[in-house]
């Protein structure tokens, strides 16, 4: 392991919340916004535990919301990085709904954040590689390169045919 480096296991954070009147729609529901705010700060402390530093959010891929959050569940939100590269991070953040009294779970939302390690005055920061140990995190550490690529192609940062990680797809003749 290079000395800037950590493992994946010590970027997660796991994060819970009840679910109370203040946070629900006129349908008793968690509000949408919300569940939002709560996996971005679940997602930025997991970026500051890699870089050491402060974290801001570059992006947030597609949140679909599988099943509503009802009032009184418990959520438990999961955030680990799966990978880093110069400046950036990639967050993986899973949401679990429980009804205790009912003993049930369900898989509500997940979604990947990227993240910037910035200094004080906002200027972007190296971070150290994310070492994945477990199969689940060199799953998500592999898939992490297309992501991005995807990313800045939907940004407007990169061309499709620079995209080598994605090169199969854009290649085809139709």
């Amino acid at each position: 392991m290079a000395v800037n480096s950590k493992f994946v296991k010590e970027t997660l954070v796991v994060k819970n919340e009840l679910l109370m009147p203040n946070d629900t729609n006129m349908f008793n529901k968690l509000m949408g916004g919300k569940l939002m705010y709560w996996m971005d700060i679940a997602g930025a402390i997991s970026a500051q535990k890699l870089s050491n530093s402060l974290a801001v959010t570059a992006s947030v891929d597609n949140i679909s919301f599988k099943h509503p959050i009802e009032i009184t569940d418990v959520i438990t939100l999961t955030a680990q990085v799966t990978r880093s590269f110069k400046t950036s991070m990639e967050v993986y953040i899973e949401v679990v709904a429980e009804n205790i009294p009912n003993k049930t779970k369900r898989k509500t939302n997940s979604a990947f954040f990227t993240f910037v390690a910035v200094d004080k005055s906002g200027k972007p920061l190296r971070v150290p590689e994310a070492i994945p140990e477990t199969d689940r995190e060199k799953e998500l550490y592999e898939g992490a390169l297309r992501r991005r690529q995807l990313r800045l192609i939907f940004a407007g940062r990169l061309k499709p045919k620079d995209a080598i990680e994605l090169k199969s797809i854009f290649d085809q003749k139709i």
